[in-house]
């Protein structure tokens, strides 16, 4: 029974290991990037310069090292219709807002339905309205995870500041759809996602009524206090079985830059000390891409004009190793699409040039051709007597 026993436990390591070998391959998929340069969810000026500063910086090359098959679709430009322009107390800017998502909704639904992984980069965190919106539409099961210092849960009648940027998970929430007022320009949108199947991870700065929603419907929010007690990969594995015990839904994976401690991503408007290092930001990232199941990734609030040039350089990389990961780099290394190592190839003889003569004997007598004896050395002589 014994080695029946360790038979076993051989043959489950060895399942283990061939499972952990087909997750390092990388799948090389197609990826399709948008750029959404909109500011007006908050009041930081330079976060619409982010998407064509990442660019600059190399982040679609970097994507295209990994083995994915990327194509950059520019980025998104909208414009305000004057029968859209009513206003919302306590809502800076809805027009624009709702103009907009509207476009980056239509985008990534398109980008989606082609079975391409969506790649937003932003902008500030209202980008994920939009994102969030054509996911849904086109693929209508989800799982949200949403990685942030802040939960983003405010409504018009909750937020302390009017930012709309604080406002994007409780307007996609099916649950809070009561709590808001009429608004103008967003009958695109309808709160679809229920909060069982939202998920947070990093928080470090709620608001109260913020606090209140998240205990009143029980969302799986997991805090830096939570990040340190289980670890960052324990955090994910228990949200995930949260919101999506069935391991079917498609993912979206919604990425602030102010997730990360300022001392790995200084150029953000809302910095928070003590949050996620990169290399357990990375971790999550891969875990979540190893599910083989995420279909839309946004990166936001990276804001080139906070900080110098060493705060942007610091942050870039930052975003840069975050994009790499969600498109199928493992830092333990990615198998290539081959099974085997390549073999050398046998040179082919060159055949003569038929423009060359062909080689002629030596003539006779030649010296050159006359057999020599090979004078031995003197300790072979030696060795010979």
């Amino acid at each position: 029974m014994a080695s029946i026993s360790a038979i076993g436990v051989l043959q489950s390591v060895a399942v283990r290991s061939i499972g952990a070998m087909k997750h390092v391959r990388n799948v090389y998929k197609k990826v399709g990037v948008i750029g959404v340069p909109f500011d007006k969810g908050q009041t930081n000026s330079g976060v619409a310069l982010a998407p064509d500063e990442l660019r600059r910086a190399g982040v679609i090359e970097s994507m295209k090292a990994v083995g994915c098959e990327v194509t950059d679709y520019g980025n998104i430009t909208y414009r305000v219709k004057e029968e859209d322009c009513g206003s919302v107390s306590n809502m800076s800017h809805l027009a624009h807002i709702a103009a907009c998502q509207q476009e980056v909704s239509k985008k990534v639904q398109e980008i989606v339905s082609r079975g391409e992984l969506c790649v937003t980069l932003g902008g500030d965190h209202t980008v994920s309205i939009g994102t969030v919106d054509g996911h849904q539409k086109a693929k209508g099961d989800l799982a949200l995870l949403w990685v942030d210092a802040h939960a983003d849960l405010n409504t018009n009648a909750t937020s302390p500041s009017g930012n709309v940027h604080g406002m994007p998970v409780a307007l996609l929430a099916r649950e809070l759809a009561d709590y808001w007022p009429y608004l103008p320009g967003m009958d695109w949108q309808m709160p679809r996602i229920s909060m069982r199947n939202i998920g947070y991870i990093g928080l470090r700065s709620l608001d109260s009524y913020e606090r209140l929603t998240i205990d009143k419907w029980g969302v799986a929010a997991y805090g830096m206090d939570e990040v340190l007690r289980l670890g960052a990969l324990e955090a994910l594995r228990q949200i995930r079985r949260r919101i999506d015990p069935r391991q079917r839904r498609s993912l979206h994976l919604s990425f602030d830059v102010d997730s990360l401690d300022p001392l790995e991503a200084p150029s953000t408007g809302t910095p928070v000390r003590g949050g996620l290092s990169l290399r357990e930001a990375l971790a999550l990232v891969e875990e979540v891409r190893r599910s083989g199941r995420l279909a839309a990734v946004d990166l936001v609030e990276f804001n080139p004009a906070v900080g110098d040039a060493r705060d942007r350089a610091t942050t870039v990389e930052a975003c840069r190793s975050v994009l790499r990961a969600a498109c199928g780099h493992s830092r333990s290394g990615a198998l290539p699409p081959d099974e085997d190592l390549p073999l050398p190839r046998t040179p082919s003889p060159n055949p003569p040039s038929p423009s060359a003569p062909p080689p002629q004997p030596p003539p006779a007598g030649d010296p050159s051709t006359v057999l020599k004896t090979p004078v031995p050395s003197a300790e072979a002589a030696r060795d010979s007597f």
